[in-house]
């Protein structure tokens, strides 16, 4: 939990030092920290519609990397929300007390994100099932993925 800290706020530092352009409720980089497990999230839109977003995940369990590749839809008369849903894939990486191993998946996502119009930060909310294949700690389908994501809109 310490290095999480830790990590949260050497992020949190760098972050602040750079400066920020938001145009309305756009943006095109945010990076963050995810919660339920914990993880540190960056996301970026390559179109208009599309993004990208990496996930470190951090738990009790081990570690597990996810990249999601995400399209975006507007919600109408509702500024600044989006709605999301996309594909991805993650690698896990599990201790030795709850079994060991390393495990490969495929993810899916479903959320809203939420950019606040006068400040630089990101919200969003998703669930992500996966499915995980190989000999780690959870094999087979997982619907407890997922989480509330705060993010710092970089540009």
């Amino acid at each position: 939990m310490k290095t999480m800290l830790v990590l949260f706020f050497a992020i949190f530092l760098t972050v602040t030092s750079v400066n920020a352009q938001t145009t309305g409720s756009d943006y095109k980089t945010a990076l963050g920290i995810k919660f339920y497990p914990t993880a540190v999230t960056l996301k970026h839109f390559i179109s208009g519609k599309n993004a990208l977003e990496g996930l470190g995940y951090f738990f009790n369990y081990g570690a597990r990397i996810t990249g999601l590749y995400e399209i975006h839809g507007n919600i109408n008369n509702a500024g600044g929300l989006k709605w999301y849903v996309g594909p991805g894939a993650h690698i896990g990486f599990y201790n030795t007390k709850y079994g060991g191993g390393t495990s490969i998946g495929v993810d899916g996502v479903l959320g809203l994100d939420y950019k606040i119009n006068s400040a630089p930060i990101n919200l969003s909310l998703d669930w992500q099932p996966s499915i995980e294949f190989g000999n780690g700690f959870n094999n087979g389908f997982s619907g407890n993925w997922g989480g509330i994501a705060i993010r710092y809109v970089l540009n």
